[in-house]
């Protein structure tokens, strides 16, 4: 089984669909990042992006994409997450929940090019 069709089997509950907002399906993802639909394949399958089926079609949040790319530290996040344990939908979860003492979400922190911070606390939980 391919990490496309692992990922995207999960199950999202409605708690977490509500945190994360606004979805893309794949070919909206293609297009705002100008890429082909087989190199989105790719990045999910390499775990630098992010997919989870909604409504029987694989989905990525749209929070992820800014300005024609997928954000800093996005990729390696979502590695260090997978390393302590989190499945996919607990990963989306951990991003899209605020944190006071970020300040925001982490996945704004990201966008905000604040990653640095949300790295240390995501290797924290591995401990």
């Amino acid at each position: 089984m391919t990490q496309l069709h692992a990922t995207v089997e999960k199950t999202l509950d409605p708690q977490t669909d509500g945190l994360v907002g606004e979805w893309l399906s794949l070919k909206e993802t293609t297009e705002r990042l100008g890429i082909k639909q087989n190199r989105v394949k790719q990045l999910l399958s390499e775990r630098k992006l992010l997919a989870i089926r909604r409504e029987g079609q694989p989905m990525v949040p749209a929070e992820f994409i800014s300005e024609g790319q997928v954000i800093k530290g996005l990729p390696g996040t979502l590695t260090l997450l997978s390393d302590a344990g989190f499945d996919d939908v607990e990963t989306l979860r951990w991003l899209f929940t605020a944190d006071d003492t970020l300040p925001g979400t982490p996945v704004q922190a990201l966008a905000e090019n604040r990653g640095t911070e949300v790295r240390r606390r995501a290797q924290a939980l591995a401990f």
